[in-house]
């Protein structure tokens, strides 16, 4: 271990200091006894080279898209332009407070306005709210905007939600949280919902169906017309799961598909930052006669052409956020769309589905490609071809082969972050690709050829993919212990 590998409590040192805060020439205040502490605060001592060096260090340690190639399936981890933090830090939008009067703000609820819109144009809805804060609260935010669309027509019986067996996990929890029921419909052997799965399972029970489009697999739902006509037929309403609108990006909107809801994720399509918990933005768009039900407060613009803030609406679904949403993130698409606009947002969809055909036909040499259909912007393999394992005989293994965990593990080693592994739930060693629109083609190939010497590896030495990683900070740890027993603090 380097010695600034350490711990910043192993480089205390009792009495030392980083900084020494001068008298205070006012006096003392002194606070409540309720309020004060009855033992010292356990700090480090530490000099102020002793601080920057460390977080210095640990930044280091931290695998990051300004340092190396994410292929990480549906989380999209792609580069942001430096321009969108550029204008997310310009004072005038940094020292706003989401309480001022809205006459103060008017700058402010304009970006929001103006958004709204091409986001509108872009997906075919009709207004947008800003106010879910990541992907799965916009789903549960656009399961109570369908809730209530059914509610105040007095259609209660309507408490089914169907969801496909290929959806993302935060599909049917959000429709549990809404307190709706899940339905799952299957997909057929081309990996797509089967209309004939679907039709027996539509009724007067059913509140609407969540699809995502293409779907986790990476595929354009074809029958994606047929089954709004079933559903619209039935009385329920389409949502779409944006996560997987990069491809689609000024080729087909999903309003013109038959959705009627949908959210999109600003931290994914629209180039914002995502990770270690957040920032995150989830805004819900409604098609024409759906916009009432949008959560308050709502930004409106007044016939002057200025703007205001809407806090009270009785058709509204509600409140799923104090404020206006995540503003910061809010002004880093709007600057991404602005920079981008029409024609190359189109383009950025059209390079993000050539990156992942190129990156499939490449690899279905050395790994399982269980639908060999052409993909949009990601797919999915079912582990390697040969991967390592031999068996007797009488068919007992003789030598453990790699699994799709080896494989993500050992990238680590030569540079890359692994792709998401075990999802979607179809397939027992899922590997999901995901390369976005903003890696060169070097930086593809790169991962290509390290792909392959990983494959092989697994069949001439597969003892060096079940150690990996072997270059990083930390090894592979005993995973199930880490999660049941974590240390989460220094003693």
């Amino acid at each position: 271990m380097r010695y600034y590998d350490k711990l910043i409590f192993e480089l205390s040192r009792k009495g030392r200091t980083a900084f020494t805060l001068p008298r205070n020439p006012y006096g003392a205040a002194s606070l409540p006894d309720k309020l004060s502490r009855k033992s010292s605060l356990d700090l480090p001592e530490v000099s102020e080279v002793d601080v920057v060096r460390h977080y210095t260090n640990l930044s280091q340690m931290n695998f990051g898209v300004d340092t190396g190639f994410y292929p990480l399936g549906s989380c999209t981890m792609k580069y942001n332009p430096k321009i969108n933090e550029e204008v997310a830090s310009m004072p005038g939008f940094m020292a706003l407070h989401p309480l001022q009067p809205a006459s103060t703000v008017q700058g402010a609820l304009e970006v929001i306005w103006n958004l709204g819109k091409s986001l509108a144009e872009i997906t075919g809805m009709s207004r947008f709210t800003f106010g879910p804060c990541a992907g799965a609260h916009g789903e549960l935010t656009g399961l109570m905007i369908m809730r209530q669309y059914h509610m105040k027509r007095g259609d209660l019986a309507r408490t089914k939600v169907i969801v496909p067996d290929s959806a993302h996990g935060t599909n049917p929890a959000s429709a549990a949280v809404c307190g709706l029921q899940v339905v799952v419909v299957k997909s057929n052997e081309r990996g797509l919902v089967d209309v004939e799965d679907l039709k027996p399972l539509l009724g007067p029970d059913v509140a609407g169906i969540m699809m995502t489009n293409p779907n986790t697999l990476g595929l354009f739902e074809r029958e994606i017309k047929e089954i709004a006509a079933l559903v619209h037929g039935c009385g329920g309403l389409l949502y779409y799961d944006g996560a997987n609108m990069n491809p689609l990006l000024g080729i087909v909107r999903p309003g013109d598909m038959g959705f009627d809801i949908m959210h999109l994720n600003l931290h994914k399509t629209f180039s914002t930052p995502h990770g270690g918990g957040g920032p995150g933005s989830g805004p819900v768009g409604v098609r024409k006669g759906l916009e009432a039900y949008l959560p308050v407060p709502k930004v409106v613009r007044k016939e002057d052409g200025s703007f205001d803030v809407v806090r009270d609406d009785e058709d509204s679904a509600g409140e799923v956020s104090g404020f206006l949403g995540n503003f910061g993130i809010i002004l880093r698409a709007y600057a991404y769309v602005l920079m981008l606009g029409k024609q190359n947002l189109r383009r950025a969809g059209q390079l993000a589905t050539l990156n992942a055909n190129y990156i499939k036909e490449s690899l279905k040499d050395a790994y399982k490609l269980p639908i060999p259909s052409v993909c949009k912007h990601e797919f999915v393999f079912d582990g390697l071809i040969d991967n390592g394992e031999r068996k007797d005989a009488q068919g007992n293994v003789i030598r453990q082969g790699a699994r799709t965990l080896d494989v993500a593990k050992r990238l680590l080693d030569f540079g890359f972050h692994a792709p998401t592994i075990y999802f979607p739930l179809l397939f027992h060693e899922a590997l999901m690709i995901e390369p976005t629109e903003t890696e060169s083609k070097e930086t593809i190939d790169a991962f290509i050829d390290v792909m392959h010497k990983i494959a092989k590896e697994a069949e001439e030495d597969p003892a060096k993919l079940s150690g990996a990683p072997h270059s990083t900070p930390i090894s592979r740890p005993d995973e199930t212990r880490a999660a049941r027993e974590p240390k989460l603090k220094y003693e």
